[in-house]
């Protein structure tokens, strides 16, 4: 489908990026804190939140479920929690927007209620596969229903869930996280073990609201019955989102920027690892604890970035970075190599074929993979990218990691479909201008702020 003209960018060449700035609030963070908060006992305040498109469809699932919450500002949020027990039902479908981690987190949240709920989304979020969740629910006692292994999802309430020991299949903390949910009103105990580490985002935050939990090596254990207080939370700052930024540092030709209060919880930072393996000149330094969650400043500046064949360890830790990845590969020198990332293929669009069909538009040498990406960098004298068109699906990654291709672009880049980028980052383009991107609306011509 053609994207709309008022939803497309131009970015002009630039060679250079500067500046100090700080990225806006983690958005799986934001996102349980309000769930969190809205069952928890007592008041819970949350600074530091991501007032995004999808932030804001959990927040108002809450409210029709209940809780009230009220926004004295647009990044101060603050919950009367209803209890463990007290969400009520609404008969109309919960809109989850584009938000797959409040749908997904939402199945296990609602599963143990009394009272039946249907989960929608957008038309992207409705084509997205939702059974990876509900497998495990299911064997928990849960009654959910999909299309197909698509939304809508249906819920019919089970207060009675018992308590499983579940063997992940594959690593997601989506799927950990509705797991570990669920059983907070489950009967005995809850086991979760992983094939490999994924986000702890609901471990710690659990944890920040007085429940307990254990972790033995690749596995977590919840005792179910237990009720949450009320908490002051602090929101990092996104790692997902700075990590355009990082890579822009990288593979501009001069000056340097540094990122203010980044979330470094070690389970988000695969791709500061990678980045450094090929080479990244980047600084981290002011290491904080804000709230559950630990912080640093990271100073980047142009690096000589070399190909690498990224760790399989890492690649669930920067499952969300991997657009972004691509343009460092391709501005690289040698080739890179990326496998086991085959759940790029599920999230917003098809990042892998969607990342593709980029990479061929502004004539990038690759083989998409079943599960990855072979990509031949082309660091050195001269442009790595030819100007062109990129359709980003609607994916809101997609669009901001071509944004940044446009530091080693030899013309300018029209991206096209770029609404979705508010569902996570909706001040991007006025950041990425402010450091240095000439980034214009494709309708007006004006370099947006938004």
């Amino acid at each position: 489908m053609t994207a709309q003209t008022s939803d497309r960018w131009v970015v002009s060449p630039v060679r250079s990026v500067t500046g100090q700035v700080g990225v806006p609030g983690d958005k799986s963070v934001s996102h349980r804190a309000l769930m969190l908060g809205g069952i928890a006992d007592g008041v819970t305040t949350v600074e530091g939140f991501l007032e995004s498109e999808d932030c804001l469809a959990t927040l108002k699932a809450l409210r029709a479920l209940g809780v009230s919450i009220e926004q004295p500002s647009a990044s101060c949020v603050r919950i009367q929690g209803v209890g463990i027990e007290g969400l009520r039902g609404t008969e109309q479908p919960l809109d989850m927007g584009n938000a797959g981690t409040a749908m997904r987190l939402f199945m296990g949240l609602l599963t143990s209620q009394n009272f039946d709920s249907i989960l929608v989304g957008d038309q992207s979020l409705m084509r997205r596969p939702m059974e990876r969740a509900a497998a495990p629910l299911r064997l928990m006692g849960a009654r959910i229903e999909t299309r197909d292994g698509k939304p809508p999802v249906v819920i019919r309430g089970t207060p009675a869930l018992r308590g499983i020991d579940f063997k992940m299949p594959m690593a997601s903390a989506q799927v950990k996280s509705a797991v570990i949910l669920a059983a907070l009103r489950g009967s005995g105990v809850t086991q979760v073990t992983e094939p490999a580490p994924t986000r702890d985002h609901t471990e710690r935050m659990l944890a920040c609201f007085g429940v307990e939990l254990q972790r033995e090596g690749p596995t977590v254990s919840l005792q179910g019955g237990q009720r949450l207080r009320g908490a002051h939370v602090s929101v990092p700052g996104d790692f997902s989102s700075a990590a355009f930024f990082l890579v822009a540092g990288c593979i501009a030709e001069a000056r340097e920027i540094e990122l203010r209060g980044v979330g470094m919880n070690p389970t988000r930072t695969g791709l500061l690892d990678i980045l450094r393996l090929m080479g990244a000149d980047i600084t981290v330094s002011n290491l904080a604890t804000r709230g559950p969650e630990p912080t640093a400043d990271l100073r980047i500046r142009p690096s000589k970035l070399r190909g690498i064949d990224v760790p399989l360890e890492l690649v669930p830790l920067a499952i969300d970075e991997f657009p972004i990845f691509f343009i460092a590969a391709a501005c690289a020198h040698g080739r890179s190599l990326l496998r086991g990332a085959e759940e790029l293929r599920v999230k917003e669009s098809d990042r892998l074929a969607t990342m593709s069909e980029g990479l061929t538009a502004l004539g990038v040498p690759h083989r998409l993979l079943a599960d990855g990406m072979q990509l031949d960098g082309r660091g050195g004298p001269g442009p790595v990218f030819q100007a062109g068109r990129i359709d980003s699906r609607g994916d809101h990654r997609i669009a901001m990691s071509f944004a940044v291709a446009s530091l080693q672009a030899g013309g300018e880049i029209e991206i096209l479909d770029t609404a979705n980028v508010a569902t996570s980052f909706p001040g991007f383009a006025g950041l990425a201008r402010e450091l240095g991107l000439n980034l214009r609306d494709g309708a007006t011509g004006v370099r947006t702020s938004g």
